[in-house]
């Protein structure tokens, strides 16, 4: 528990405090709407997302590996938390939540957070901008004040339900919601350090309030008042069978959690010129979401914006997020009743624009725009988040962005048959110099470049086949550029070394680097093809394999694709000036 804390504070003084008071406040102020948001966007009562805020931000930033990460409810995890809510319910979702912080835990424990970097970007950019959307048309029925409407798992779903209740459009609704969106859009440029969020909500909330009360859906209307007192610790029921089922949704959540966090401390990183510890960062996650649930809230994350406000406010340590989170349980205490009149109708256009600002639509655009694999599987990333589900997205997206990276692997593999090139001082050899009058019957020597696996194995196997058709006596294989090798381009190197060996022929290696060489070794290729036969230079094995030819085979020979060839081939005349 102790190394939880190490270099966290260090250096920490009363100088400090200040500046993280202030930036402690200014997230906490930014956080409250969010959370309260993303709590109703969930399909859970708001008050939950303020217990979230709280609580996992003061654990998040307490037992975290960033300095400056401030966690809690996040957009990313809205259309995930929407379909575990309508599918098994909210007791559920807590339950779900804490067998994520578990998963979380045991990632951390098990060093698997750098892990989290080998996501392809095509694909966090596509899951991204699809949950925006999802978000933004989640919103419209708010934002339009749409009544008798049933939520849905599925996007188009949502949509018919949106077309189907369009009749009951409220004028109230879109002009508090407008005059949110507008002022969340103009503050920033007037008053750049007021957060224009909680601003639109204020303005929008006591205009609906005063000039048409009761025209317009509240937070108390459509989920009753929020309560100005502290969480109730709750253990969620748990059997076999319900951890069976929602197995599936904690690990979803725990690897967007995941994902989420370390991405966000990667910002944090790049903002202050720190280094955070990614198993560190998960661990403290994974004990915020299996605290947090205890206490009603739901899953939570690092959160980027607030990250980079947190930050831009000058905080120091991760006393500023501990500060957030108090200032968020004590705005709770005192300010609970006032929010409960805030309309359904300022929220929305909050969520429309966090939806907005994570759609990473600059990214996307260039992405796309490369037409290149990597824009396939963005596309069809994004197209499966929308209109499918973000676990089926986040799988096929990992798949195909594999599959792309294998074959663009095994363009990488060239296998080039060569010989020295006399003409050069050094006698380096080319593949250029290898044709039909040029090429020794006896001795194949093939140069490989590229990494040996089971996307280029195949090929490789095709190219060196051809040394066993004519027969060849040596076999030299130059594997100075070969980083690796994985155990199905083992089989293929294995199968053609045996069948080399069994009709009578002899494998020579050159320049095999120490990890590969370790490889062989512990595969055993090593011993079978024999230490002796492997060589730092090709000079070295040039000179091995002449002792292997068949000299009456070279007598004759017009080739002469080495020095020794020439006296080889004009050993019969010698023979027969001896006779004579």
């Amino acid at each position: 528990m102790k190394s939880l804390f190490t270099g966290r504070f260090e250096g920490y003084s009363v100088h400090h405090v200040k500046k993280d008071v202030m930036s402690g406040i200014i997230v906490g102020i930014v956080a409250i709407p969010l959370a309260m948001s993303f709590a109703i966007a969930s399909g859970v009562k708001p008050e939950y997302g303020i217990y979230t805020a709280c609580i996992a931000g003061i654990l998040i930033s307490l037992f975290g590996g960033s300095k400056y990460q401030i966690g809690g409810p996040t957009g990313a995890f809205v259309p995930v938390l929407l379909g575990i809510v309508l599918t098994y319910g909210y007791e559920d979702l807590l339950l779900a939540g804490l067998m994520a912080g578990v998963l979380l835990c045991l990632m951390g424990i098990f060093k698997l957070g750098s892990l989290i970097k080998f996501i392809p970007r095509p694909v966090t950019v596509g899951f991204t901008a699809g949950i925006a959307v999802l978000i933004f048309t989640g919103q419209i029925a708010n934002f339009l004040g749409l009544t008798n409407m049933e939520r849905h798992e599925y996007f188009m779903d949502n949509i018919q339900e949106i077309v189907k209740q369009l009749g009951t459009t409220n004028v109230y609704s879109i002009f508090t919601a407008i005059l949110c969106l507008l002022t969340i859009i103009i503050t920033p440029k007037l008053f750049p350090k007021v957060p224009g969020a909680l601003v639109g909500i204020v303005v929008s909330t006591l205009v609906a309030t005063f000039f048409f009360s009761g025209q317009v859906s509240t937070i108390a209307t459509a989920y009753g008042q929020i309560p100005n007192s502290l969480p109730h610790f709750a253990f969620p029921p748990i059997t076999l069978e319900r951890l069976q089922q929602l197995i599936g949704p904690a690990f979803v959540i725990a690897m967007l959690g995941g994902i989420e966090s370390l991405l966000s401390a990667v910002v944090a990183d790049g903002m202050t010129n720190s280094k955070h510890n990614s198993n560190r960062e998960l661990i403290g996650q994974g004990i915020a979401n299996i605290v947090t649930p205890l206490f009603g809230g739901i899953p939570a994350t690092g959160a980027i914006a607030r990250t980079a406000t947190n930050i831009k406010t000058g905080a120091v340590s991760p006393m500023s997020g501990i500060i957030h989170g108090v200032f968020v349980l004590v705005t709770l205490l005192l300010l609970a009743p006032y929010a409960s009149h805030i309309p359904l109708a300022s929220m929305a256009p909050v969520l429309m624009v966090v939806a907005w600002n994570m759609s990473e639509r600059h990214h996307f655009s260039h992405i796309v725009k490369l037409k290149s694999g990597d824009s396939l599987v963005l596309l069809i990333t994004f197209l499966l988040t929308v209109f499918t589900s973000l676990t089926l997205a986040v799988e096929v997206g990992l798949v195909l962005a594999v599959l792309l990276f294998a074959k663009r692997m095994s363009e990488k593999l060239v296998v080039t048959k060569v010989l020295p090139d006399h003409s050069l001082k050094g006698e380096k050899v080319q593949a250029h110099v290898v044709h039909k009058q040029h090429d020794c019957p006896q001795i194949s020597m093939y140069t490989i470049e590229g990494p040996l696996f089971f996307g280029a194995a195949q090929m490789f196997e095709q190219t060196i086949e051809s040394a066993l058709h004519q027969k060849s006596k040596v076999l030299i294989l130059r594997m100075g550029k070969v980083p690796f090798m994985d155990s199905t381009g083992e089989a293929y190197f294995s199968n053609i070394m045996d069948n080399f060996i069994a009709q009578g022929g002899t494998i020579l290696l050159t320049g095999v680097q120490g990890d590969l060489k370790v490889a062989l070794q512990h595969n055993g290729i090593y011993d079978k093809i024999g230490a002796q036969h492997f060589y730092q230079h090709t000079g070295e094995a040039i000179t091995k394999a002449i002792s292997y030819l068949d000299v009456n085979q070279c007598i004759g020979c017009q080739h002469f694709a080495f020095h020794e060839c020439k006296d080889l081939s004009k050993t019969k005349e010698k023979k027969e000036l001896i006779v004579q």
